[in-house]
């Protein structure tokens, strides 16, 4: 089962070619499913966090006492300043320019790195939106562009997908390794025409159409199982709050529509109180009364179904001394 649509813009520019300008949105075209752990201390449970350390002395390191340094050999860096690098920084244009189209054969997959999908940015936008969708289906091309993101340019792809588009961040030349010195088989490795037909009729009985719904990660669905399992069993730890914060006064649930309710049979109840019947409500009862009409403050003063009654009570007749 797919992740669900991420309706949050990411980026909002234009898609830029020859005099072309058609303004779009960017939306994230994934989701991180990997299993995320809080580290915590064992006794107290408390969390712990990464702390910046400085490796010789052992000691936390301050922001201030922190500078970047690019290694240029072994154990020799040199250091550049904040406003160095912010003099680095590629200019936003707002923009994914496209320098070229070619097929999409042509680019390896070791340079698909993050992709994205691309909407209208606008009314105007949707009839050029769609003539470029519909150029790159027939043709069979992809845009390749360069887009600044965050601060960071990218080298991206810009294909067709379904009725929309994807832009795919691409990894640049000088971050594909390269694959000299790998032990590949080359020419002098043969298989026989019998070897090769026993493979291929192997490959037909297990062909079949693109289904990613057929194939889970299993690790993580083992683990959000035992999380449940254990989780059922009451087998579920309060992390300690951290010095400085707020600590509840009630992990109770509070149903807004049970006050209410609540709140009307008392109302009602209170109309139906006999003539000459005296009304008796202690102050404990009426902020617990204002509580229900105010659900901002009511957890911290919900009455247990004990206090919790009617608070009109019939009249008491006095008894007359002899």
């Amino acid at each position: 089962m797919p992740a669900p649509t991420s309706s949050r813009t990411l980026w909002k520019g234009a898609i830029s070619f020859g005099l072309v300008h058609i303004p779009v949105t960017l939306h994230s075209a994934t989701a991180e499913s990997r299993m995320k752990f809080n580290l915590l201390d064992k006794s107290t449970m408390t969390r712990v966090g990464n702390k910046q350390v400085n490796k010789a002395t052992g000691e936390a390191a301050s922001r201030e006492e922190i500078v970047k340094g690019f290694e240029v050999e072994k154990d020799h860096f040199v250091v550049l300043t904040p406003e160095e690098i912010k003099a680095a920084l590629p200019r936003s244009t707002q923009t994914i320019d496209i320098e070229a189209f070619v097929d999409r054969e042509q680019i390896p997959s070791v340079y698909f790195n993050k992709p994205y999908y691309v909407s209208p940015g606008g009314k105007g936008g949707q009839k050029p939106f769609a003539l470029l969708r519909e150029t790159l289906q027939r043709t069979g091309k992809v845009g390749i562009a360069k887009v600044v993101i965050s601060t960071k340019q990218h080298l991206a792809l810009l294909a067709p997908h379904g009725q929309g588009l994807v832009l795919n961040l691409l990894r640049w030349s000088d971050e594909v390794r390269d694959t000299a010195g790998l032990a590949w088989p080359g020419e002098d490795i043969s298989v026989s025409a019998a070897e090769l037909k026993m493979a291929e009729q192997l490959v037909a009985a297990m062909a079949g159409d693109w289904q990613p719904d057929l194939f889970h990660d299993e690790f993580r669905e083992k683990l959000m199982a035992l999380v449940e399992e254990k989780s059922k069993e009451g087998a579920v730890r309060t992390v300690a709050p951290l010095p400085g914060e707020d600590v509840p006064t009630s992990a109770e649930v509070i149903d807004l529509t049970e006050l209410l309710r609540r709140s009307l049979k008392g109302n009602a109840a209170a109309g139906a109180a006999p003539a000459g019947a005296k009304k008796t409500t202690t102050r404990r009862e009426e902020a617990a009364a204002n509580d229900e009409a105010t659900p901002v403050r009511k957890a911290a003063a919900r009455k247990t179904p004990a206090t919790a009654r009617a608070s009109t009570k019939p009249a008491t007749t006095r008894r007359k001394s002899g």
